[in-house]
């Protein structure tokens, strides 16, 4: 079996003394891991970064096999991204939400996706408005996507402001105002085009950091990963947000 594939690295673990595991995103076959030979080696060690796009080649006898990596760099962006404390802990948190995905299902969306933001993670307003997104659409991926087309109680598509947590539909201003403190807060950015500040990205994350844990983390019996909490404490400037 083999196939070759562009991807982006997510992480790696030592394998002996010179090898590694190398864990990818990719664009056709998923989240996807291998073993590379030499991966500790001065060539390849720059290369097997997080958050570096690569091409990689996979051999393995039988499919269901773990199967080797051959791998060459692409994009490096590795180095420029330990620079950045958004951009450090944004690739971490990248990183552990993909493993949510079953491994080697295609997502191809989430693929590219996941390059916009690895492109500007440096760039911390607008890296953290499209992590909010990205979470939103890995609720969708999952099975558990957020209906915010239009309000749950009237069918009305404008002014919606906030989100029911019981059915993750939007709900609109008017019809929502009885039961505004029983609500989640719908950022305009998530509907619209409209600028965003640190308190709305501060509102996306509670949005979806609610529904994350109540679908994913909870019933898999696994914490929210701290590289979240530390991105949104570095992109909010001190926000609080779940």
């Amino acid at each position: 079996m083999e196939w070759t594939d562009e991807g982006v690295v997510l992480g790696v673990r030592r394998h002996g003394e010179t090898h590694v595991l190398a864990e990818l995103m990719t664009a056709q076959h998923g989240r996807h891991l291998g073993f590379v030979r030499g991966g500790t080696s001065s060539k390849l060690r720059p290369v097997l970064q997080p958050g570096n796009s690569v091409r990689a080649v996979w051999r393995a006898r039988l499919d269901a096999h773990l199967g080797a990596f051959a791998i060459e760099g692409m994009q490096l962006r590795a180095e420029r991204l330990m620079l950045s404390a958004t951009a450090s802990y944004g690739i971490q948190t990248l990183a552990a939400l993909l493993r949510l995905l079953p491994e080697r299902d295609p997502h191809h969306d989430v693929y590219l996706a996941l390059i916009e933001i690895a492109d500007r993670l440096d760039d911390a307003d607008l890296a953290a408005a499209l992590i909010v997104r990205f979470e939103l659409m890995l609720l969708a991926e999952l099975g558990f996507g957020l209906d915010l087309s239009e309000c749950a109680g009237t069918g009305e598509s404008e002014d919606l402001i906030y989100v029911s947590p019981k059915s993750g539909r939007a709900v609109s201003r008017e019809a929502g105002e009885p039961w505004k403190d029983q609500l989640l807060v719908l950022p305009a950015f998530l509907v619209s085009g409209a600028d965003h500040s640190a308190a709305d990205v501060a509102a996306g994350f509670t949005l979806t950091g609610f529904f994350l844990a109540r679908h994913v983390f909870e019933p898999r019996g696994i914490a929210i990963p701290e590289a979240r909490a530390a991105l949104i404490a570095t992109v909010t400037r001190g926000a609080i947000a779940a």
